[in-house]
């Protein structure tokens, strides 16, 4: 037995599960910490609180949330250039779209051993369940993840832990096997249920997903900014406005950022001095970013673009200001195109 209270750091998503891992542990009387990891391609955060259509969702971290409620102390550590090798080289390749989740959890049980044994803590516990997930989350692919990342049995997963055989905090007594739990599938009663036995509200939405790379329509526009430069790599600025607009590609070697509402207006305005940039100037209309070279005649093309999706719709005439990157503002006066004269192939997303 230990001389001294055993520490435990917990892969804190903001989801229920591993809210539940940790606050299960902790009842045990471990004192637990939360590590929570920034990727830039996180659902919540920034995209909720630009979008109209997200105006319901509450405005917070829920990984800082879940830290309150179970008053735990959270680490947040930034690991986006660390993670881009799990993006574009999966060693376990993608899920059904590109989404690198079995690379994903190694990586991140991997970062959380660095950090465990940099801090003196005794083992590392995750929300995982068997069978809730296609790729990452099977019986036979939890040994991988375990030995992967280097944790082995000091990863403790309290949620399907009689699943699976003991692990060293297990038997060496820091926890009680028996009040772990056996659970298995997709289903979530269990942890609703777990979570109202201990007074736990507001949570986030179970099974609500929680990275865009499961998202099609994202992993659409990520697949086509690969294509578009001939190879794989992309920047921070990159992914985040992957998140906003419409996205076209008119030309193989420029596409259009359109944004949709004034709330990706306002955000893509902190961009317009990295790009190409048009906006209406006699109707009301969309900021729109230009990615790429545009070439002769590309720019009434795009400004065409714009005005088809501005209040001047249906207006014989537009005006356009464009201001080319690094350059001076000019403005045309464009017919908007019709919706039928815009092709299906045209928009990525």
């Amino acid at each position: 037995m230990m001389s001294r209270t055993p520490r435990a750091v917990a892969l804190i998503s903001g989801g229920l599960d591993s809210m539940l891992a940790a606050r299960v542990v902790k009842e045990q009387g471990v004192h637990v910490e939360g590590l929570n990891f920034y990727t830039g391609f996180c659902v919540e955060g920034h995209t909720h609180a630009v979008r109209a259509q997200d105006k319901a969702r509450p405005k917070r971290n829920n990984a800082l949330w879940v830290a309150e409620q179970l008053d735990m102390k959270l680490h947040i550590i930034d690991v986006v250039e660390d993670y881009k090798d799990v993006v574009i080289n999966p060693r376990h390749g993608y899920g059904q779209f590109m989404n690198p989740c079995l690379d994903c959890k190694g990586f991140m049980v991997g970062k959380a051993r660095e950090w465990m044994e940099a801090n003196g803590f005794d083992f590392i516990i995750t929300g995982e369940v068997i069978g809730q997930r296609p790729k990452s989350q099977l019986k036979r692919t939890m040994p991988v993840i375990a030995t992967e990342s280097g944790a082995h049995e000091r990863l403790l997963r309290p949620l399907c832990a009689k699943l699976l055989e003991p692990t060293l905090p297990e038997r060496e007594g820091w926890v009680d096997r028996e009040q772990l739990f056996d659970w298995s599938g997709r289903s979530r009663k269990p942890q609703m249920d777990l979570a109202e036995s201990f007074g736990l509200e507001d949570y986030a939405q179970p099974a609500g997903g929680c990275c865009f790379l499961t998202d099609p329509s994202y992993s659409r526009k990520l697949r086509d900014l690969w294509q578009a430069r001939g190879e794989r790599r992309y920047e921070l600025d990159d992914i985040m406005l992957l998140k906003m607009g419409r996205h076209l590609r008119p030309r193989p070697h420029f596409k259009l950022i359109i944004s949709r509402e004034d709330g990706e207006n306002r955000f893509m305005h902190g961009y317009r001095k990295q790009f190409t940039h048009l906006v209406p100037t006699s109707h009301g209309g969309p900021l729109a970013l230009l990615d790429g070279e545009a070439r002769d005649g590309d720019l009434e093309l795009a400004a065409r673009l714009v005005a088809r999706f501005s209040q001047g719709r249906d207006a014989d005439q537009v005006r356009v200001a464009v201001t080319e990157r690094n350059g001076p503002e000019r403005e045309l006066e464009v017919t908007p195109m019709a919706a039928d004269d815009v092709p299906r192939e045209w928009y990525v997303a």
